[in-house]
This record gives structure tokens, C-alpha cells and sequence, in this order.
């Protein structure tokens, strides 16, 4: 992200989360472990979280959060107490749930800084393809104008983005993604079949509880859900798909990020997806499965099982239209039907 902040001419400073990470980054030019061969600009400073970075933030116009979803509390409440200007932009780039009650990012950002400050990202972003090709983005928020500031901002470092008013819809979006990536890896050596049926069915139940906290649910069929899926589920490092894979082996939870080599938030995500949707009253039997299948209270072919026999609700049918509304309906069709904006603000 840093690479691309630079990309788009404007003066970018690194926060790194210790003073060592720090001293590497500005040693090495290049985040050897994560994003090896990926030059940092030469114009781009690097501070540490542990101290020095308050004078960057104090002439900033936009803050990007790439933090963990458990962290993004602490980190909030952190620029709260610092000299970000009133004016600056907060951009979660966080694709999880905030700990212990499952809150999204933007919602406890809102908190500290007001809704009209705060924006989030979504879609596919694989990091060095993006970098290196470019990539589809959704910056999504409640202020029109942050939202458009954003964009330009990927537009002009090579990267398209589109604008969304549905906050909401694009973080639980994203954490639909990583939820249905881990049901797909620990589906996976059951057949293809089992593994869609599994990433459908979360992405329903999620999309019910989405809809539930107003979100729009054409977001779900956009770049910030079912984009981010297909190549979170065609990547070959991706980290969810490879949770699910060996969850399915055996892995205990708590041993995978090791085996990964990086953090794995779906695994936190997921459970607290499932108690989000059990608060709203929703039935959410295939994430609730997903999540006892990560804490180890359910075994795998009982997973398999549950996904294989559930059966979608039943299939609501429209009446026939009369023969006046059928003429109606065509009426309008030749006149031309008014397209639709892809992203309505209300002032």
C-alpha cells in the first residue's frame, strides 16, 4: 500500500509496529519477509508505532490502517490521542472483526473519529500483483467526498477503484470471503462440488446478517464479495485456503499460523462471525459448523456431512403478471430503462 501512496506522488510514511522492523525497512528498502524483491521509494519515510511516528500523522490528510482486526482497538483509540488533523481521512484496509464482539472496523473507527472521516477498501488485492499489475478495488464510505479522495488516489498510482456508500456491505463482504476461502480449503479433497456448496452457503448466511445492518446486497455480488473469492480461491499462497487445508489434515487452530508463516485472522473471524449472526437471531448453521470445526469440537467428516445435506430455504415463485402490467413492463423496456448510479450519497 505504502508503494502505492508514493506511486500516486503523495509523501508517504510507513508506520512499522516496532523499532526493529523499523531499522530493517529503512536498512533494506524492502519487506524481505512478506514482500521480498518490492523496493520501497526512495521518498517514503519509515517510523515505528513504538515511538516517532506522531510527527507524520500530524500533517497527514489520509491514514490507511493495515493492522490486524484484534489490534485495530488499540490503534484507534492511539490516533484519538494524537495529533491527527480534524480534517484527515481514516481508511481501514482491515478485512476482519474486531474483537470480543465481532465489531466492524469502520464501526468502532466511527466512534473515534466520526463517520464522515472514516472509509474502508475491499475487493481483490493480492499485494504483489497489485503492484507489480494493478488491481480492482471498492473504497466504500458515508462521506461522497473521502470516498472520490480515496479512488483518485488508486487511480493515479495505476490502480482502479470504484466507489461505494455501503461501508457495511464491503467489510462484510471481505470477511464473507475469508470465511467461505477456509470452508473451501477444508472442503477441498472432498470434491469441488462440496467446496462451492460450502463457500455458498456462508456467503448467504453472512449476507443475511449483512442485510440486517443495512448493507446492499449487490455488494456481495461485486469486486468486494464474489471478486475477492474467485481470486482469493485461484491464489496459490492464499492463507485462508490454506488454513482450511489443513484444518482438514488435522492442524489444530493454534498451530496453523506457524505452519502458514503468517497470521491467519479468518480463524479469528469466523467464530466471531458466528456468534454475530446467532445476536441477530439468524440461522447460520454452515459458519456456525465452520467455526466448532476451527475451535475442534466438530470432526471433519460431520463438517462434510453438514455441508452436503443442508438444503438452501425454499424458493419463493412470483405470481403471473396480468396482461396490463406485462404491457406496462414492456412499455417501459422500449422507452429505455434509466441506469442505475453505483453509488448513491444523500445529502
Amino acid at each position: 500500500m505504502t508503494v502505492l501512496l508514493a506511486r500516486a506522488g503523495l509523501r508517504a510514511t510507513l508506520v512499522a509496529r516496532s523499532f526493529a522492523q523499523a531499522a530493517e525497512l529503512k536498512e533494506k528498502r524492502e519487506n524481505s519477509r512478506y514482500l521480498p524483491g518490492v523496493a520501497l521509494p526512495q521518498g517514503v519515510r519509515v517510523a515505528a508505532l513504538e515511538g516517532g511516528w506522531q510527527e507524520a500523522l500530524a500533517r497527514s490528510d489520509l491514514v490507511f490502517l493495515a493492522v490486524p482486526s484484534r489490534a485495530v482497538g488499540e490503534v484507534a483509540r492511539a490516533l484519538a490521542g494524537s495529533e491527527v488533523p480534524g480534517h484527515a481521512g481514516v481508511v481501514s484496509l482491515v478485512k476482519g472483526l474486531v474483537p470480543p464482539d465481532g465489531t466492524p472496523p469502520t464501526t468502532l473507527l466511527a466512534e473515534h473519529f466520526g463517520r464522515d472521516r472514516i472509509a474502508c477498501v475491499g475487493g481483490p488485492a493480492h499485494a504483489r500483483e497489485m503492484v507489480e499489475a494493478g488491481a480492482g478495488l471498492v473504497c466504500a464510505a458515508w462521506s461522497a467526498s473521502l470516498a472520490h479522495s480515496v479512488a483518485a488516489v488508486f487511480q493515479a498510482a495505476g490502480v482502479v477503484c470504484e466507489v461505494s456508500a455501503d461501508p457495511a456491505g464491503v467489510e462484510l463482504a471481505g470477511v464473507a470471503k475469508n470465511a467461505a476461502a477456509v470452508a473451501v480449503g477444508a472442503t477441498r479433497e472432498q470434491g469441488l462440488n462440496a467446496a462451492g456448496m460450502a463457500a455458498a452457503d456462508i456467503f448467504r448466511e453472512v449476507l443475511a446478517l449483512a442485510e440486517r445492518r443495512g448493507a446492499d446486497a449487490r455488494t456481495f455480488v461485486g469486486r468486494a464479495g464474489t471478486g475477492d473469492l474467485v481470486a482469493t480461491a485461484l491464489a496459490p499462497s492464499s492463507r485462508n485456503r490454506t488454513a482450511g487445508e489443513l484444518l482438514a489434515r488435522g492442524v489444530p487452530a493454534s498451530e496453523i499460523p506457524q505452519q502458514v508463516g503468517q497470521a491467519v485472522e479468518a480463524l479469528d473471524t469466523v467464530r466471531l462471525l458466528a456468534r454475530a449472526i446467532e445476536r441477530e437471531g439468524l440461522d447460520a448453521p454452515v459458519t456456525s459448523a465452520l467455526a466448532r470445526l476451527i475451535e475442534g469440537t466438530l470432526p471433519l467428516d460431520r463438517w462434510v456431512a453438514l455441508v452436503r445435506a443442508q438444503q438452501p430455504p425454499p424458493a419463493s415463485f412470483r405470481r403471473p403478471r396480468s396482461w396490463l402490467l406485462r404491457l406496462r413492463y414492456l412499455a417501459r423496456r422500449m422507452r429505455g430503462v434509466r441506469r442505475e448510479r453505483p453509488a448513491r450519497y444523500t445529502r
